[in-house]
Order: structure tokens, then sequence, then C-alpha cells
């Protein structure tokens, strides 16, 4: 085991009926005047923001709401409310809903804590976080796993940049998790979920580092219960224990203890957020699309590592090690596949895809204009970034090709057989 800081706050109330504890846990932790972030209309036809408020209201806090956070968050809502927040005079920010929601409010609680900077100062990385106020969540969505990470994303609009800020801040205070709140998401959501919290483990597990036993051994178990469940969820969202199960992992899988002792790479993630950015897709589904091409590029700097994964996680008997390593692979492009998400740039020319030189593009934003690389498992610049988004959009047209060739055989055989 390779040392390391553990650092993880966050009080976890788990279970049916829970989010009518939201007014007492806050007020537990100072509130008095508490700023409520949600997203689309959902928590508020299901009733759940109404039973929020409702126990702000019983636990004597005042409080104010704001909805409308969408998927990739955006920078321009959480300037807004930032300045609703500070003239509110707010002194707990509480999300209710899923990674975007709970982003966002970590945004809206650095920016009323130092409203002398703009917040994105802080995720462009030209100002450093000092004090913030805190955050409290009411979980809808098991994905992120934003409610107890130290992270946290928003989209700058104008500039299509998308930008991660990692800080001890952005950890919640409390976090209510009842998995009963995610029966009402549609098989999309489930899907890009599911994809999120393997993604947060993985990017953590592919690592050059040796003799982390222990954390092996709990990424693995995380990696297959989510796997092993969200193949239950995605059929029937309404299936308690596999909804339960998913969103305990959404929370481990991205606190740090699937991690713990080795460097990180989530290069997946830095490729997946170029998408996002530029062509707005969920980023669950933006995870999917390059994860298999990424692995293909990457693979062979250690093929025992992911060996052990194909066998430890998937089952996969083969002995050689490079053979194990595609197979597992395989099996992942296909697990991801059966959750109906995407694996290649599927929508590509629907998104404005067209061309060499647009993936290059995409490259050359990803570096950061060839500022950076990314990755450490194996280290990419920005030409190896081309090249793995390169093997995304050849998987496209390869299916195209096959497509286009099945046809004429079929074409052609039956003019043979009826001419």
């Amino acid at each position: 085991m390779h040392g390391f800081t553990q650092y993880t706050p966050t009080r976890i109330i788990f279970g049916k009926a829970t989010q009518k504890q939201a007014g007492e846990l806050a007020k537990r932790f100072g509130a008095t005047k508490v700023f409520v972030v949600y997203g689309g209309g959902s928590v508020v036809r299901s009733g759940l923001l109404d039973q929020v408020t409702a126990s702000l209201q019983e636990a004597g806090l005042d409080y104010m709401t704001i909805g409308g956070v969408k998927p990739n968050p955006r920078l321009s809502f959480a300037r807004e409310a930032v300045k609703k927040s500070i003239e509110f005079g707010t002194d707990f920010v509480l999300a209710v809903g899923g990674g975007s929601v709970i982003d966002t409010s970590k945004a809206v609680a650095h920016g009323t804590a130092n409203p002398e900077t703009d917040i994105w100062e802080f995720w462009s990385k030209k100002q450093t976080v000092t004090k913030s106020l805190p955050v409290g969540v009411v979980l809808t969505l098991a994905a992120a796993g934003s409610e107890t990470s130290d992270s946290a994303v928003l989209t700058n609009e104008d500039t299509k940049i998308k930008r991660g800020l990692s800080t001890d801040f952005n950890r919640p205070a409390f976090a209510i998790m009842n998995p009963e709140l995610t029966y009402t998401l549609p098989k999309y959501q489930v899907g890009c979920g599911v994809v999120d919290i393997m993604m947060h483990t993985l990017d953590r597990y592919f690592t050059q580092t040796e003799n982390n036993e222990l954390t092996d051994e709990i990424a693995e178990g995380l990696l297959r219960t989510v796997i092993r469940n969200g193949a239950v969820a995605i059929k029937d969202s309404h299936d308690y224990n596999a909804m339960s199960e998913i969103m305990w992992a959404g929370s481990l899988s991205h606190n740090g203890i699937t991690g713990l002792g080795a460097e990180k790479d989530f290069a997946v993630h830095q490729l997946g957020h170029e998408l996002s950015a530029k062509f707005d897709i969920a980023h669950g589904a933006s995870l999917s699309t390059v994860w298999g091409a990424w692995a293909a590029y990457v693979y062979d700097a250690k093929p025992a590592r992911f060996a052990q994964y194909a066998r430890r996680v998937w089952n996969v008997e083969e002995a050689d090690d490079v053979k194990a390593a595609q197979e597992g692979i395989k099996k992942t492009v296909a697990y991801f596949a059966s959750l109906d998400m995407p694996t290649s740039f599927s929508k590509a020319t629907e998104i404005g895809l067209k061309t060499d030189e647009e993936v290059k593009k995409m490259a050359h934003g990803c570096s950061y204009e060839g500022t950076r690389t990314i990755g450490s498992f194996k280290v990419c610049d920005e030409n190896d970034i081309y090249e793995i988004y390169k093997l995304v959009f050849e998987k496209l047209f390869n299916c195209f090709r096959w497509i286009f060739c099945w046809v004429i055989r079929k074409f052609l055989a039956e003019v043979f057989l009826f001419r």
C-alpha cells in the first residue's frame, strides 16, 4: 500500500424518506438562510421540492429557490445564481438534483463566499478557493458522485470550454440519498449514470502503480456490483435493491476510495469533456463513446493491468495477458452498448463532426492548444489524443462500411438468385 491522504467529511443519510430530514440537517450545520438549487421540473412535479422546502420551514429556516440547471452545468447560470445568492444573504446552499445541480451549487457556494471574485477564475486556475459556504445535497441521480467528491465541473458556453475544479472546499457537508428518488429517471439517464460511476473507478484503476492490493479489490468489487445491478436497473428503474447499490457505488466511486495509494489517470474524462463542451453531449455518453478507443490505444503500455481487470471483473479465463486484455476491453464496450450507450461517434454528422480536420481541432482543444498532456497510465500528448479520437471516428465509418458491404452482398445475392 502506497502513501495517501483521504478526506471524506460528508455525512451520509441513506434510505427511504430521508429527504424529509433536509431542514434538520441544514440547521445542524449552522444554516439560517438556505439557497436551494435544482434542475428541471421533475423535482417540482414529483413533489420532492415541496417536501424539501417544508422541512426547511419546519426547521425555522428562511430559503430561496432557483431552478433551471442543465446537464453540463453552465457558467452563465451559475454566475446569475451567485448574484441572487449574495442578494439573499445565503449562509447555506442546498442542491436538490444530480451532478450538474450539485456542481452548480458548489460554484454558488464559492461565489457567494468570495463576492469579489468571478467564479470562472477558480475553474480556470487563476484563483484558489480559500473559503466557501457549506453545501448540502438531496440526491436524485446516481452518477457523478459529486455528493461526496472534491470535484466540480463547469462549462463556459462562450468559449465552449469545460473545466474541472478539485478542492476540499467542494466536499458537501451532508448527502441525503434515497434510492426511491431515482425511480422517475428515463432509461438513457440510468445508462449514463452507470457509465459515469464505472468510469470514476476505471480512471483510477488503470494505473502504473503496483502493490495496491486492497484498493484494487475495492475497485474491482465496486465494478462488479455496478455492472451486475446496472443490467437490472436499465430494465427496471423501480428495482430498489439495484438502484440502492448503484447509488451507493456512485458515491464510493468518486470520493477517492477506489484509487487510494495509486496515481490517477482520468484521460477518458478529459477526452469526454471535450465532447461535452463542444457538442453538449451527456457526460456519461461522452465517456462510453471514447473509452474503447482510449483502451485500445493505451493497453499495450501495461497489458497485465488490463488482463487483471478482464479476469477479476469480467471472469475472462484467457491465460495470455494481451489476449485477456483485449477480451476485457471488448466486454466493457459490449456492456456499454447493452445499456444503449454510444461506443463511437455515432452521431458524428449530427453534431458537426464531419472531417478529419474537425477531429484535429478536438485534439487541439483537449490538449489546451498543445500545452498539456493527459493521463498517467500512458501519457498522451496532442498527437496521441488525435489518434484516439480518430479511432473513435473510424469505428463509426467502419460500421458504415460494413453495413454498405452487407447491403451490396445481399443485393447481388438476390440478383443472381432471381435472374
